[in-house]
């Protein structure tokens, strides 16, 4: 089975070289990392010789969930090495500002030629998998190399369920080599055992990401906050990780929020970097006055859009949200991470498409503390929130103590980690 998937890999990877060099000239992605994706361990791993725990979390959202783990973690066992992976350069960024340049590299293609160096190299005693990476040879190789194996804030997306399900008999054969699941609602615990894990293996610990730490303020934060307070601007409408096609959709709100409130301000941080630049063109066909983050500090931002074309500060930015959008969502893109703004108690609204966080919106939706709308209602319920003070403030604070209600899973996590490797 193993020799078919790894010849079945390489040929999908032979015939995605073209898309590879489309992406790496022009948006240079893949270019990060290219050595290490593909064997080549960094220097910078190999200066610690001791055991290690190896922790992969494949971009930012799985990072920021593993953050406050990771520092329990080394607050506990001071003497215990952790190093973490990541697939995307966004996420790599994260975590070098996170963890330590020294402390993180980019994972190893799911090639047994490029993933026995680094377990040669890192020799881990334990291998811990943000939500749901199952890559069958680094599977397999780390259970040869006695590692134990253990999946974290373990989920099964609307998406992915069917697709496991049609594949369950393979499927089975490589979660054997897991030893341990930590799911995050009992949904996704009966959907892993549905696909082939075995059922005394997982439990169900909560979602890390509600324990998320809040984070670091940005020197941006303060200077815009000050830039709010001398221009008396606001209210502040974050339109935070929107895909493409959704800024033609926010396009009318802008547009009339802006009309009826010269002081209003809007943070618009597209989720993708290759789409600043498209992004801040489409703003000036609009002739929607506009700064780029990148440029500017934040003055004289009232009655405009601040373009956040920056990587790692859309989070903190939240809280100057007197209402949030929480973008990918009006398309299916599967949404993204509502608990940030929740974190601040803004006002929270996103589409109806939310599958990656189905559990966490429907929890929220079921407390009145999220607005869920649609491309027809888009207008309607953003500009009303914005022109309705007292009601983005109930919304607002109805999320927030729903996240305060939810913490708990990091240490349910840890104290689970700590006895499989016991």
């Amino acid at each position: 089975m193993y020799l078919i998937y790894s010849a079945l890999l390489a040929a999908a990877m032979v015939l995605a070289i073209p898309f590879w060099l489309w992406q790496m000239l022009r948006h240079g992605k893949y270019r990060s990392g290219f050595g290490e994706r593909w064997g080549r361990v960094p220097q910078r791993i190999l200066r610690d010789a001791r055991p290690a725990i190896w922790v992969h979390a494949v971009s930012v959202g799985e990072v920021l969930a593993v953050v406050g783990l990771v520092e329990k973690w080394q607050t506990q066992f001071p003497n215990d090495r952790i190093v973490v992976s990541t697939t995307t350069d966004t996420g790599q960024k994260l975590a070098r500002s996170k963890f330590g340049e020294q402390n993180v590299f980019y994972f190893p293609l799911d090639f047994a030629f490029a993933i026995r160096p680094y377990l040669k190299a890192l020799n881990p005693r334990l291998v811990i998998l943000a939500e749901t990476e199952f890559w069958p040879n680094f599977l397999r190789l780390s259970y040869k190399s006695a590692a134990r194996i253990a999946v974290v804030n373990a989920r099964i997306s609307d998406r992915s369920f069917p697709g496991y399900r049609r594949f369950k008999s393979l499927l089975q054969r490589v979660l054997e080599h897991v030893d341990l699941f930590l799911t995050q609602t009992e949904e996704d615990k009966r959907r892993l055992v549905h696909v082939g894990a075995l059922e005394e293996r997982v439990c169900v610990s909560g979602n890390l990401k509600f324990d998320a730490p809040e984070p670091k303020e940005p020197l941006v934060l303060a200077e815009l906050k000050t830039a709010l307070v001398l221009e008396n601007a606001g209210p502040v409408l974050v339109c935070g990780s929107t895909v493409d096609g959704e800024e033609e959709m926010l396009f009318p709100v802008f547009k009339k929020l802006f009309q009826r409130n010269s002081r209003a301000v809007v943070l618009l941080a597209p989720r993708h970097p290759e789409r600043f630049a498209s992004v801040a063109a489409w703003l000036e066909q609009q002739h929607i006055r506009f700064s780029r983050r990148s440029q500017i500090s934040g003055e004289g931002i009232a009655g405009s859009v601040l373009l956040l074309d920056t990587i790692g500060e859309l989070s903190a930015l939240y809280a100057l949200a007197d209402v949030a959008f929480v973008g990918g969502s009006l398309v299916p893109g599967g949404g993204h991470n509502i608990l940030e703004p929740a974190r601040y108690g803004s006002a929270i609204v996103v589409g109806e498409h939310t599958e990656n966080f189905r559990d966490i919106v429907e929890l929220f939706r079921q407390q009145n503390a999220v607005r869920v709308t649609n491309p027809s209602d888009l207008e309607k319920d953003l500009l009303g929130l914005m022109e309705d003070e007292s009601e983005r403030l109930k919304l607002g604070e109805r999320g927030n103590e729903v996240l305060q209600t939810q913490t708990g899973a990091t240490d349910r996590t840890l104290s689970a980690l700590a006895e499989l490797l016991r």
